[in-house]
């Protein structure tokens, strides 16, 4: 039987994940998951694509304020108040976006010794998932482009068995982990169901360079990106996971059966 084994969500874009025993879905993916973002000076979008150490932020939501921690500096909140007042990149996309204000920008510029600042998705704005794989209507917030996330526990231990040291599920950003299927058999799915929730599985996800940044010390290696190269590349791109799309809100939880519709 296949079953959900973990659930993650990223309430800041490639900050530390956060990992829940259950997961509200909305119509944008689950509740407070990668509803802020940083930006630079440009108000493009900022990962650790260009700054590892974010990997080292922490958050909590609580009751729509979100708290937020980095090594040797106090816990700052962040109220969720205000009015889009800023256009901002992800992508190819362009959204509005609230910015959180000075404080938490000069927090945030100071750790990660770079100007950005801290914005949020409104809860009004529409982000229209790529119609090449979506329908109209699917939504996301500050994702690189999907709602949902889903790997397999078998395809990270196969990997592992190609790698010297193991990494975590956490080096992909996932939100849901599933067990008990063989290695890489997401990527044969189109549609699964989960409690009362169907999902389609849009497209398989193609990884950057995140994967090689330990999310426990921000430092960058070779691996697993190296060792994916030898097997999961196509088209000149590592595919890692695949993203999936809710046809519905509701609830997901840890232990929740995984049915393979398509």
């Amino acid at each position: 039987m296949i079953k959900v084994s973990e659930l993650f969500i990223h309430p800041l874009k490639s900050a530390a994940a956060i990992a829940v025993e259950k997961a509200e879905l909305d119509e944008l993916g689950f509740v407070n998951d990668r509803r802020w973002m940083l930006v630079d000076e440009s108000n493009n979008f900022l990962s650790q694509r260009q700054l590892p150490d974010m990997c080292l932020i922490n958050t909590q939501v609580n009751n729509g304020v979100l708290i937020v921690s980095v090594p040797d500096k106090p816990v700052l909140e962040i109220a969720a108040n205000g009015k889009a007042d800023r256009v901002v990149q992800v992508w190819g996309d362009q959204c509005n976006a609230i910015d959180c204000g000075d404080e938490v920008a000069d927090y945030l510029s100071s750790f990660l010794k770079t100007g950005c600042r801290l914005v949020r998705f409104p809860n009004n704005e529409i982000r229209q998932v790529d119609l090449d794989y979506a329908r109209p209507g699917d939504k996301t917030g500050f994702s690189d482009g999907y709602p949902l996330l889903l790997i397999s526990q078998a395809s990270l231990d196969d990997l592992n068995s190609h790698l010297d040291k193991p990494v975590s599920m956490t080096r992909f950003r996932p939100n849901i982990v599933v067990s008990g299927s063989e290695a890489f058999a997401e990527d044969h799915w189109s549609r699964i169901k989960i409690g009362d929730i169907t999902m389609r599985v849009a497209k398989p996800c193609s990884r950057c360079s995140i994967p090689a940044i330990d999310p426990l010390t921000a430092q960058r290696s070779i691996e697993p990106v190296k060792t994916l190269r030898q097997y999961r590349m196509r088209n000149n791109q590592v595919y890692f996971g695949q993203n999936v799309i809710a046809d519905a809100i509701g609830e997901l939880q840890t232990g929740m059966e995984v049915e393979i519709l398509e």
